[in-house]
């Protein structure tokens, strides 16, 4: 290890506010040095704000090829979260940086809230909440959640844990992976399945995929017109995995019954005649953002920088 201290530069607002991560991170890292604009860095901004700096604790920052090689300095990135889309990890590798992940930290903070979209949308509890502001008193209960068919594309961390959350609603569910999640599914009494099958099939489908080359616009207007108009979707993935165009017109036309969204095309969105939508659920970007998420994440960032330089020399 260098004799001298390393530059450890933090960018993602939430450990940054969080004065419990920023005393454990400097308590192993002293020259450790915080984003305090409350916003996420881009651009040149972020080229100055991580110069000089020996290690980068990232968010949702974008890591470019043009940034990385702005940077020479620049050893080892530690991701906070567990979106990778961001990063570009040939770039990184190329340039000998090292980057560590630690993968789950959210998982529970994310499926929770995955949960909390499909009863809030089974039971109108957003657009019945908006109605009742505004001096409506509309008494449409919905449905229940219970013995409901669910689609869960995606099954790693957070989509098992979903799984696990939804035992007690006694729901059909199929799942749909690219790995083989059988052993997992037997356990459970879920059921793997192909994509199509889903579509058409399930009640409520929710995403949990990594926004890559195969799945950006996965959810387009072919696969929302082959869905129930009685259906569900939600996302709290990533954006870019729904094309954000057609859904709007599905939601308009009554092509599936409504939607709950934590992720959007852009970040934060700007199409209000869209987020105004009546069977629209939203939230802003905050699946992985409980106070115990956010604790989690900037530990196991935490952790991954002392594990890289009390090996490197």
């Amino acid at each position: 290890m260098d004799e001298r201290t390393p530059k450890i530069v933090v960018t993602p607002p939430a450990f940054c506010k969080s004065q419990l991560l920023k005393t454990e991170l400097v308590g192993h890292f002293p020259n450790a040095v915080f984003n305090e604009k409350d916003r996420y860095l881009s651009g040149p901004e972020l080229i100055d704000f991580l110069a000089d700096a020996d290690a980068a604790l990232i968010g949702r920052d974008s890591i470019n090829t043009e940034l990385i090689g702005s940077l020479p300095k620049l050893r080892m990135v530690a991701k906070y979260g567990v979106g990778l889309d961001n990063l570009d990890q040939e770039a990184l590798s190329c340039a000998g940086i090292e980057l560590r992940v630690a993968f789950g930290t959210n998982r529970r903070s994310v499926a929770e809230l995955t949960l909390g979209f499909m009863i809030g949308l089974c039971h109108n509890m957003s657009s019945g909440s908006e109605e009742l502001k505004r001096g409506v008193w509309h008494r449409e209960g919905g449905q229940e959640l219970t013995g409901k068919s669910l689609g869960i594309i995606g099954c790693g961390n957070v989509g098992q844990e979903l799984v696990r959350l939804l035992q007690p609603f006694q729901c059909r569910i199929w799942v749909h992976d690219i790995a083989d999640r059988s052993k997992f599914c037997r356990k459970f009494g879920a059921v793997e399945t192909g994509f199509e099958e889903i579509i058409e099939e399930v009640d409520i489908l929710t995403l949990h995929v990594p926004l890559t080359e195969n799945t950006e616009n996965l959810i387009d207007k072919s696969v929302l017109a082959t869905m129930k108009p009685s259906a569900f979707l939600i996302n709290t993935s990533r954006g870019r995995v729904v094309n954000q165009g057609d859904l709007h017109q599905a939601l308009v036309s009554g092509e599936i019954a409504g939607a709950g969204l934590d992720v959007f095309w852009e970040e934060p969105p700007t199409e209000s005649e869209f987020l105004q939508l009546p069977n629209l659920m939203v939230t802003p970007h905050i699946g992985g953002n409980t106070r115990e998420a956010v604790l989690a994440m900037g530990r196991a960032a935490i952790q991954n920088l002392t594990d890289y330089f009390s090996h490197s020399k």
